[in-house]
């Protein structure tokens, strides 16, 4: 105001105080006595920033609750003024649903921090910064609630517009237990996982988990385990496995265990040693010649298994034995581990005529590869089932086959030198495909670019190794494997396979066969680099497998060759709102249904029993739409009346059932009895307690 005279400068200051008194500022001005008509004089005056002198502007922090919304953030009327904002925004669902936050816009000035955080834990995490921050970026909390904060000491040229929505959270898929399997009604909260165990072991554990809600979803206890016992009773025994503790790693010392088996009245049984590993000296099994029983007979003189295992450490040392019930005047089923076999007679009667193979990479060893049934008075094979076994060396010819260490999956011997050599036709070329390294480190395998070991490296390697390929630049390659002689490898799947294919010499990729159930469509006649195949399904098949696959720069496909199989369940009906559900299996297949129980105060509109059915090419389907499961009807509360000196939070002359009403006291008064009440649905309905009541607190008051 200075060179501002007379009734001119008291007229130009109460202009500017009216300015002033809509900024964010307080003006501290001292008191000045002045007499009427002399002119106004301010000495001095401090001002300070106050972002709550804002009368027209938003809160800079705030909660979100609803399932979904827009946050802008600075708020107009902050921004347009030149300082600093720092905004926080906390966004809450319900437990068992999370918080999905879409960029629409945004524009940050340098300096501008923007961070999203989780804040289920006991930390918050984070899940973005402002260094990844686009348009488009979709940001998924891992509970129900997320929060938002915002810093820019330039609000004026920043801006960022997010939408929230609220989506189902669920469960972790469950880990499947060692030498078992599980399977998952849903993941979401209320789904099941069962699991179960294969045989010759037993589940140690909860066999059911639940999916429980919470802020981040969890399954109801640990997952269970698979274990071997050691020894048991073996009740009705019809097909199973016995096992050493352990298997298929070493037992322990110290064993003594003991299995009996009983098998179904009028049966015998037939005992199928798949590995026998003891020690020499220490270790030692007890046969027994027969044992009296009511239900069986045996056809073996092992029907009694004692293993003991003394205080020495050994190694590979397990046992495994399979069992098989079979009727009189049959023979047994055989059983060949990594083979297969066809049959005349699935009964096994006598006659019967068996004819068997072994799974790629398992030639096929000792015993007949025909085997007849005979003897009526006692059936029986004239020959032992052959064996399939990983052996040390060979010489293919096909056109596609698997080249696996000697014993694989079990460990291969030390001191072992093998050598295979693959062969096609000389037009040919061959591409491995090395699935499985995994070697002692002293341990050699090469791979030779000709059929023999004279010919160029193709590559040689040791100790473990990802998958990986090769191709060759002739018709054979020569494979040699070397194992350290001073080393012992245990456990399974210790070793090597490799897959081998026959593949063209020019500049194409192979034909992709037709699928059956299916077919394909290509991108490009001639499949050269970069054309795309896709696998599609006849009506009721789903695609299992990669179903587009791409000829890559290598001149092979970038994935396996996927098939069609037949849909054979039904998709997850999913959850009633108020209701349980019974299902009649863990699975979901043909034939099987899901009942809807509504919970109490609930009536059921609709079926309540949904069955699984298959009738056309469409696939299985539910047989009923979802039931709902509506509220009863209840007569409603009067208002319960309001006791001296309290305050009903919403005073109404009825409350439906379900419905709430809180009290609370006057200034002065302590409330007594419970503050909220509830209209309980009955008939008629009543208020779950009578209204409290507000007495008078005692004050003491102390005079100075």
């Amino acid at each position: 105001l200075e060179g501002d005279e007379g009734a001119d400068r008291a007229e130009r200051a109460q202009g500017y105080k009216k300015i002033l008194a809509h900024l964010p500022f307080h003006l501290n001005c001292p008191r000045v006595p002045t007499q009427k008509g002399s002119p106004l004089l301010m000495h001095t005056f401090s001002v300070s920033f106050c972002p709550s002198t804002f009368s027209n502007a938003a809160p800079c922090s705030t909660n979100f609750t609803s399932p979904g919304g827009y946050i802008e953030t600075p708020q107009q009327a902050r921004s347009r003024y030149n300082t600093d904002v720092d905004c926080t925004y906390t966004v809450t669902v319900y437990m068992g649903y999370g918080v999905e936050i879409q960029v629409m816009n945004v524009s940050l000035a340098e300096g501008d921090v923007v961070r999203f955080e989780d804040l289920a834990g006991r930390e918050p995490s984070v899940l973005a910064n402002e260094s990844i921050l686009l348009k488009g970026l979709v940001v998924r909390s891992w509970s129900n609630q997320i929060s938002i904060h915002f810093r820019s000491r330039q609000p004026q040229s920043s801006s960022l517009l997010l939408r929230y929505q609220a989506f189902v959270l669920s469960c972790n898929f469950p880990d499947r237990p060692a030498y078992g399997d599980v399977s998952v009604t849903s993941l979401h909260a209320g789904g099941e996982a069962y699991f179960y165990c294969f045989n010759g072991y037993q589940l140690q554990g909860p066999s059911t988990l639940t999916c429980r809600n919470a802020t981040t979803p969890y399954w109801s206890g640990k997952v269970p385990r698979c274990l071997v016992a050691c020894g048991g009773m073996v009740k009705n025994a019809t097909l199973g496995r016995i096992v050493s503790p352990g298997f298929p790693g070493n037992y322990s010392n110290n064993l003594t265990c003991h299995w009996v088996l009983e098998a179904p009245e009028g049966q015998r049984l037939h005992v199928h040693f798949e590995k026998v590993a003891l020690a020499e000296d220490d270790d030692r099994s007890v046969p027994v010649n027969s044992l009296s029983g009511r239900y069986y007979t045996l056809i073996s003189h092992l029907m009694f298994k004692e293993t003991v295992g003394e205080a020495q450490s050994v190694s590979s040392q397990c046992i495994a034995i399979r069992y098989e019930a079979f009727a009189a005047g049959h023979c047994y089923e055989p059983f060949v581990k990594y083979g297969n076999f066809t049959t005349t007679d699935s009964t096994y009667a006598v006659g019967t005529v068996m004819e068997f193979t072994c799974d790629p990479g398992y030639p096929l060893e000792q015993g007949s590869v025909i085997i007849e049934c005979m003897d009526p008075s006692n059936p029986q094979w004239n020959e032992t089932e052959p064996a399939c076994r990983a052996v040390c060396s060979g010489e293919i010819t096909d056109s596609a086959g698997v080249v696996l260490s000697p014993n694989w999956p079990e460990a291969y011997d030390k001191g072992q030198d093998c050598i295979w050599g693959i062969h096609v036709e000389e037009d040919k070329r061959i591409m491995l495909d090395i699935q499985v390294l995994h070697m002692g480190k002293n341990d050699l395998l090469t791979f030779y670019d000709g059929d023999d070991l004279t010919a160029k490296i193709l590559g040689q390697y040791s100790g473990s190794r990802p998958r990986f390929k090769l191709y060759t630049s002739m018709a054979d390659v020569t494979i040699q494997f070397q194992s350290d002689p001073a080393t012992n490898i245990y456990g399974y799947n210790n070793g090597f396979v490799v897959h081998f294919f026959e593949v063209p010499r020019n500049d194409t990729c192979s034909e992709l066969p037709e699928i059956s159930n299916g077919w394909k469509t290509t991108s490009h006649p001639d499949l050269v680099h970069g054309t795309l195949v896709t696998y599609q399904c006849y009506p009721g098949f789903e695609v299992v497998g990669t179903e587009m696959l791409m000829c890559q720069w290598d001149l092979t496909w970038s994935g396996d060759l996927p098939s069609c199989e037949r849909v054979l369940s039904c998709p997850d009906p999913g959850t009633v709102e108020h209701s349980r559900r019974v299902m009649s299996g863990p699975r979901l297949i043909v034939g099987s249904t899901v009942q809807y129980i509504c919970n109490k105060g609930y009536s059921l509109s609709g079926n309540s029993l949904l069955s699984c059915y298959h009738r056309d090419s469409t696939g299985p389907k539910w047989s009923e739409k979802l039931p709902k499961c509506i509220p009863d009807s209840y007569e409603p509360c009067r208002n319960p009346g309001t006791p001296p000196y309290t305050i009903q939070s919403s005073e109404k002359h009825v409350y439906q059932a379900g419905e709430t009403v809180r009290f609370s006291c006057m200034s002065g008064y302590e409330l007594q009895g419970e503050p909220v009440l509830r209209c309980v649905p009955r008939h008629p309905s009543k208020w779950s307690h009578p209204p409290p009541l507000c007495k008078g607190r005692l004050c003491v008051l102390q005079c100075s």
